[in-house]
């Protein structure tokens, strides 16, 4: 379902989408809080700018060294190693965490574009296809982008959809869901235990990243069950 998306020019895209956010923050902008809870805008690129040292660990084949340095600062999980980067960074100047962000980042586009979508990095989970590994980078981007309010285009909303649609389908069957999930043309029909409930596309994205409002009425089983990109 992934083979009529090209995840480095995804990618890239939603690299850039964030680039031209964050370019028009001032400091109010910055503290602002965002979807992610008791992060603010700041926090998030943090968050993206300090990931990269575990992106650029699997590209090096290094990620055991990382992990090991990690654990003797009281790192474990990546739970902890996100909230790890953003504290490290919350003290430094906002322009040299985005420097930092825009260098390791568009070093790793580029170098996963260069090995292309059938190679394989040593991941903390083993070795993974460069091309899916990328796809998951696009859905973190797409959905911090969207956390913090990036602009999307009336003029690209839908084939945006539509990839990130087939990407959380895709990352539910690799995580073997316990969830049924039927698309038509227009809306995603889902199931799982006793639950039921037909979906738009884009509920059906926010359910894959763990973004539906608190107040959508969709099954806690069944959302739980969909959640899989976050």
């Amino acid at each position: 379902m992934l083979d009529n998306h090209d995840p480095f020019d995804i990618f890239d895209t939603e690299a850039a989408r964030l680039d031209r956010h964050f370019a028009t923050l001032d400091e109010r902008g910055w503290a602002r809080p965002t979807r992610c809870e008791g992060w603010s805008v700041r926090d998030v690129l943090g968050h993206l700018a300090g990931e990269e040292l575990y992106n650029h660990a699997c590209l090096d084949g290094s990620v055991p060294a990382l992990m090991a340095k990690l654990e003797e600062v009281g790192v474990r999980g990546f739970d902890d190693f996100n909230q790890w980067c953003v504290e490290q960074r919350r003290d430094l100047p906002v322009a040299d965490v985005l420097a930092e962000w825009r260098e390791r980042n568009g070093q790793t586009r580029e170098r996963m574009r260069a090995l292309g979508r059938d190679a394989t990095l040593a991941t903390a989970a083993g070795p993974y296809p460069v091309g899916l590994q990328t796809f998951h980078y696009c859905s973190e981007y797409a959905t911090h982008a969207d956390d913090v309010g990036a602009e999307v285009g009336d003029d690209e909303a839908e084939a945006r959809t539509r990839w990130r649609v087939d990407v959380g389908r895709f990352a539910l069957e690799e995580a073997g869901a316990k969830v049924q999930v039927e698309q038509t043309a227009e809306q995603m029909w889902v199931h799982a235990g006793d639950a039921g409930a037909t979906l738009s596309f884009p509920e059906f994205v926010e359910a894959t990243v763990g973004r539906l409002p608190a107040d959508h009425p969709l099954d806690q089983e069944l959302a739980s069950a969909l959640r899989c990109l976050a």
